[in-house]
């Protein structure tokens, strides 16, 4: 199994759903000989480490979110691949750097997606400044739990619905512990499909411990 039959292993897609996963894929190695988008040492295996590892967040979002937002996404991974799949999911991807959010701007228009954008803006700056509070947050290998829970702390007190998936690697466990001891939350963990040592992280109801 390869490819897009990967995806398609967990996920139904149309016919136009393959189309800009193809597109995407394309022009994530056009891009990547002038821009580190992703490791090197992935590139060959972008499919399962970077597409279907974004994919497999797809059955934890809430069917109630409407606004969607992936922070520090780099490449596009996982929210443009989620913008790809839930179209109907207005969907904001977070960047500071300037040259990756080219590329993903390159590739909501040659792929023709049509619910997602692109803020370059260091994260923090953009949480403070926006006045759209998101029903579902994500993030892939991006900070340590606590230093996530604090980025997001602000939306969470203005949407105390508000999901947020953050896809960590084998120390998810401690880095829960460490988190609980500023934050309070609810989180269910989930094993990743793609990495043994990696898991997923569906927080909700998350306050801090000085006003819980």
């Amino acid at each position: 199994m390869s490819g897009i039959s990967e995806i398609e292993a967990i996920i139904d897609l149309t016919l136009e759903q393959k189309e800009q996963l193809e597109a995407y894929h394309k022009l994530l190695f056009k891009w990547q000989k002038a821009i580190n988008l992703i490791s090197p040492k992935t590139l060959q295996d972008s499919w399962s480490r970077h597409f279907l590892d974004s994919a497999q967040i797809y059955k934890f979002i809430p069917e109630s979110a409407k606004t969607y937002a992936d922070l520090g996404c780099g490449g596009g991974f996982p929210g443009l691949v989620i913008a790809i799949l839930k179209p109907e999911l207005q969907t904001t991807l977070v960047e500071s750097d300037e040259r990756k959010g080219q590329f993903m701007r390159t590739v909501i228009r040659e792929a023709g997606i049509s619910n997602a954008k692109v803020v370059t803006e260091r994260i923090e700056h953009y949480v403070e400044g926006t006045e759209t509070t998101p029903d579902l947050v994500s993030a892939r290998a991006l900070a340590s739990l606590d230093k996530l829970c604090k980025f997001v702390l602000p939306w969470a007190q203005e949407n105390p619905e508000m999901t947020c998936i953050f896809m960590k690697g084998e120390n998810a466990l401690s880095e829960i512990d460490e988190a609980k001891k500023l934050y309070v939350f609810d989180v269910e963990t989930a094993p990743s499909l793609t990495d043994s040592r990696a898991s997923i992280l569906v927080i909700k109801n998350l306050f801090s411990c000085k006003t819980a």
